[in-house]
């Protein structure tokens, strides 16, 4: 289900039963599997490969160029597995030349403002805690568990 004011680009392929919340933009070269539900204010860039029953927060940018001064403009994906949850404001790059892709596997969750660059390789039943950055070429395993810093005090 589409609401009036998402842009859908004519070109990308959306599965059944996937809602797109208002003022949403997919580009083209997308596809999005079927009964993924797409928030408000979501971006999502030319090269994304979204799975099955995907939730995704508002402020999300999925498969933007990557943050890599080799980087070329040439053609790569970002492919986000079945079942993810990409919580607000997470980032995920499209991939360079290096290997053409950055992918994130099924049944993670990458919490609020968590970044995932160029080129990475994130396992299955993986989660990303909030903020936490994980640079390019990254590679990490299934059932992974990644945290950010803590700080107790209110001086930190």
């Amino acid at each position: 289900m589409k609401q009036k004011l998402a842009f859908i680009h004519p070109d990308a392929k959306i599965g059944k039963g996937v809602i797109i919340e208002p003022f949403t933009t997919i580009n083209k070269n997308v596809e999005i599997g079927e009964g993924t539900w797409i928030s408000s204010n979501v971006t999502i860039m030319e090269g994304a490969r979204i799975g099955k029953n995907c939730k995704i927060f508002p402020g999300a940018v999925i498969s933007a160029i990557p943050q890599d001064l080799k980087f070329g403009g040439e053609e790569s994906l970002a492919h986000i597995g079945d079942h993810t949850t990409i919580r607000e404001c997470v980032t995920v790059n499209r991939g360079t030349s290096a290997t053409g892709e950055t992918i994130v596997g099924d049944d993670c969750l990458l919490m609020a403002y968590s970044h995932v660059a160029h080129d990475c390789i994130i396992g299955n039943h993986c989660i990303i805690a909030n903020n936490v950055a994980i640079a390019g070429h990254v590679k990490i395993g299934d059932y992974a568990i990644l945290g950010g810093s803590f700080c107790s005090s209110p001086i930190c």
